[in-house]
């Protein structure tokens, strides 16, 4: 390859791990630090900010964390520019806010990264940031949709330059086809948008020993075992599990689900599910381990029988991966690309979203089905980072040919 026509990028979204955040978007960094095994990359994470939100984290003392302007992961640099935005208030206008205040990063890059590509994800406030600075610095852009878009076309500004930035952007990824489907249907061009789903890594998420990390959580042998992982947010529907726990306890009196998860850029309601734990009676039940870092998580999913995830949306849920990845089935609702990810029933169950009986009904199935851990592992394995990586890469060459 011609070295002067190397793709050279910037990784743009304002969801990504730091220092305050680790576990915030990691699917992004995971995805795209294996692009830079191939193409020298720089990210730049916005932050969002006003002058007066010190005052409010008197109030809610988690509000907007505040990294630092910058950090090096993995010998990859990381800036963290501030944008103006007002909580609750001139949403339609964060977008631009964005690419405004992300402009002198990207003039201080530039000295030294010559950047051809600027690579963003999240189609809304962030690739319509970056089709702006496409625009002001002539470098065409790349867009990832990962599910929020979904919700976000039900906001008439926000759906808006949504797809002005599609239609603006160079080239269109999507994590799934039920998104790709849902854009293309409020006007955004079809072939510009590939569908590249999320991997999986086999080097973090395998099978380890049951007996010895039951032993290590303090979680009985012959006891069934369900685990969620993810934000402690209501979109991912750990109190819908919760809800019908009381059900299944009385033909699984040994019954634990494990939420492994924290406060996320959504939220935090651990309070919320802690009192409807105790409101339901099912403090024996319940345990929560809190966030772990990714290196950590096999422990919890091969302690498990079954992953549940009972979330109201998705685009393309990594975790069913990484639980699938220690042998585990799972069970989800038919959201997003959900049953792009769970496409056989040797792998699991989906269900309507919003209705208990069916979610407690393939809970009990799930956990006294006979399962056979091989294949789902073998899917699993066919679904590494290397294929997802390999078209990736393939189409950042171009964009620069």
């Amino acid at each position: 390859m011609n070295p002067l026509k190397i793709p050279r990028l910037i990784v743009y979204s304002s969801l990504f791990p730091n220092s305050i955040q680790p576990n915030a978007g990691v699917f992004i960094r995971e995805r795209m630090f294996r692009v830079a095994d191939h193409y020298p990359i720089v990210v730049v994470s916005p932050v969002p900010w006003f002058p007066f939100q010190n005052l409010l984290r008197l109030i809610k003392p988690g509000f907007r964390p505040q990294p630092g302007r910058f950090e090096e992961q993995q010998d990859i640099e990381i800036y963290y520019p501030r944008f103006f935005s007002i909580p609750g208030f001139l949403k339609n206008f964060d977008g631009f806010f964005m690419a405004l205040g992300s402009l002198p990063t990207f003039y201080r890059i530039k000295r030294y990264h010559p950047f051809n590509i600027i690579d963003a994800h999240f189609a809304y406030p962030d690739g319509y940031a970056a089709t702006l600075l496409g625009k002001w610095l002539k470098v065409p852009v790349t867009i990832t949709l990962r599910g929020t878009e979904v919700p976000l076309s039900k906001m008439p500004g926000r759906k808006m330059r949504m797809v002005e930035a599609l239609r603006n952007a160079t080239r269109v990824f999507s994590v799934a086809d039920s998104i790709k489907r849902h854009v293309v249907s409020l006007g955004a061009e079809s072939a510009k948008i590939t569908v590249v789903g999320n991997g999986v890594d086999t080097g973090k998420f395998f099978p380890v020993d049951r007996v010895k990390v039951r032993q290590e959580l303090g979680i009985p042998a012959e006891a069934e075992v369900l685990v969620s992982v993810g934000g402690l947010v209501d979109r991912k529907g750990y109190h819908r599990v919760i809800e019908v726990l009381p059900d299944l306890v009385k033909e699984f009196p040994e019954l634990i689900f494990l939420i492994v998860g924290g406060a996320c850029a959504e939220g935090n309601n651990r309070q919320f599910l802690e009192e409807k734990t105790k409101e339901l009676g099912l403090e024996e039940h319940v345990r929560f381990l809190g966030a772990l870092p990714s290196e950590q998580l096999k422990k919890p999913l091969s302690a498990a029988d079954v992953f549940v995830l009972a979330t109201a949306n998705e685009g393309w849920a990594n975790v069913f991966l990484e639980a699938m990845a220690c042998g585990l089935p799972v069970v989800t609702t038919d959201v997003g690309g959900n049953r792009e990810v769970v496409c056989d029933e040797k792998l699991g169950i989906i269900v309507p979203f919003g209705e208990p009986q069916k979610l407690r009904d393939a809970i009990r199935t799930s956990l006294i089905k006979r399962w056979d851990k091989n294949e789902i592992l073998n899917y699993a394995l066919e679904n590494t980072w290397d294929t997802r990586v390999e078209t990736l890469t393939k189409a950042f060459s171009e964009l620069v040919q």
